[in-house]
């Protein structure tokens, strides 16, 4: 994402395969590929995604868009995972289990008893991380069954449990988010400069992350940035510009969840929710996307989220198949980085990444601030994914114990009944 250390172009012949294909995201990564296809030249793109109707439409656009662009490679789509996956590179999951009506679940439940429903953190997040990893599991095997050298880029969340589970059990994975990429194009234009010269500290866990300095050419102009642009950056936050004077660093937006629990409950529950307005977009964008004079990814994409996210998957699926050392922010094995945590918590920093996966840079000390926080959503994380995997009343209930915004016997004991009720069919252990 930020530097490059040499290495090959990938083979010009390459496969990718995208599980959850039929996602309305998916013409922001097919826009990416089309322009970006000098550092990742495919020969076959293939789209995969159980809802067939969806699949169509974003299909035939996604056709229109390397049409347009004159992009020579093939586009397919199926229903079928195992034939999608077949002599894959790479496969890339972004899928969501349950769809927007289970967002819509995990955004409002646990606002009943006064906790933030959000999808990737609290009760919400526990409750998608529980639907999603045995899904992914089962893909995952499936892709190793018939291409053991492919690699696994997950966007699905939440990002590190989910990476967790990837990499726990052997599979050749790394996590992606677009956070530290919209962090690093934001500073870039209010600076005024080229992305490629903002080189990020970022750190933290997927969705946990401050950025610690902003460096242009071997300098560090964070304090300038704050000092000239603080208005700004607080305001894309949602947090208070003192608290980014005076912590000196840039949250990600997802700490305002921490930071401001309270406020954000009221806020909450004042409007609806985020999923509701997802899904209104979304409408809109399929009928779009059958429009058959539409050759390019509409501006309606833009409000829909994941912006960046075509070049980010597209810089790091170039590094694995490239072996290029580029530095990219992933989310991968601790392995020591961050010496509070356990080897195999996933952490989100920059990395090298090559063919032989992403190994984490070294991190200056963290202060107790952030390193504490860090320690406590990690050890959920870990709560989270033995909850997944195995199941168990007992264990969603201690990870929810565990959950820093939840933390209470009486609120932890609620939302695992709620959890529960919402997701029966989704938990195969009940």
């Amino acid at each position: 994402m930020l530097s490059s250390a040499g290495g090959t172009p990938p083979h010009p012949h390459l496969k990718i395969a995208v599980v959850g294909g039929g996602s309305t995201y998916t013409p922001e990564l097919i826009d990416g590929f089309a322009r970006l296809r000098d550092a990742l030249p495919l020969a076959e793109l293939v789209l995969i995604d159980p809802a067939a109707d969806r699949l169509d439409l974003v299909g035939g656009l996604a056709r229109r868009i390397f049409a347009r662009q004159g992009h020579p490679g093939r586009i397919s789509w199926t229903s079928d995972v195992d034939a999608g996956v077949d002599g894959a590179d790479a496969v890339l999951l972004q899928l969501r289990v349950g769809g927007q009506a289970a967002r819509n679940q995990d955004e409002t439940w646990p606002l009943e008893c006064g906790c933030v429903g959000q999808e990737t953190t609290g009760a919400g997040g526990l409750a998608k991380a529980l639907r999603t990893v045995p899904v992914v599991l089962d893909i995952a095997e499936r892709i190793r069954r018939r291409n053991p050298d492919a690699w696994i880029v997950d966007f699905t969340n939440p990002v590190g449990i989910v990476t967790r589970a990837l990499l726990s059990h052997g599979h050749k994975a790394v996590g992606l988010c677009n956070v530290a990429i919209g962090f690093q194009r934001k500073f870039a234009r209010l600076l005024g400069i080229a992305p490629e010269r903002v080189e990020l500290e970022h750190v933290g866990l997927n969705h946990l992350t401050w950025e610690r300095s902003v460096k242009v050419d071997g300098e560090d102009v964070l304090p300038r940035l704050i000092a000239e642009h603080g208005a700004a950056i607080a305001e894309d936050l949602h947090m208070p510009r003192t608290l980014v004077e005076r912590l000196g660093v840039v949250p990600s937006y997802y700490l305002r969840y921490y930071y401001q629990h309270d406020e954000v409950v009221e806020e909450l529950r004042s409007k609806p929710s985020r999923a509701a307005e997802v899904a209104a977009i979304e409408k809109q964008l399929l009928d779009m996307y059958g429009d058959p004079s539409l050759d390019e990814k509409p501006e309606l994409l833009g409000k829909r989220g994941g912006a960046f996210y075509s070049e980010a998957a597209v810089a790091l699926t170039s590094a694995l198949l490239g072996d290029t050392g580029d530095v990219q922010i992933v989310n991968t094995f601790n392995n020591g980085t961050l010496p509070f945590l356990p080897d195999d918590a996933v952490i989100e920093v920059p990395a090298t990444v090559d063919a032989a996966g992403a190994k984490p840079l070294p991190v200056r000390p963290l202060e107790p601030l952030y390193s504490g926080l860090i320690a406590n959503v990690t050890a959920y994380e870990h709560l989270a994914l033995e909850a997944a995997l195995k199941g168990g009343r007992d264990r969603v209930f201690e990870a929810l114990l565990a959950h820093p915004l939840i933390g209470q016997i009486a609120y932890a004991d609620r939302l695992t009944d709620d959890l529960i009720a919402h997701n029966r069919e989704h938990l195969t252990w009940l």
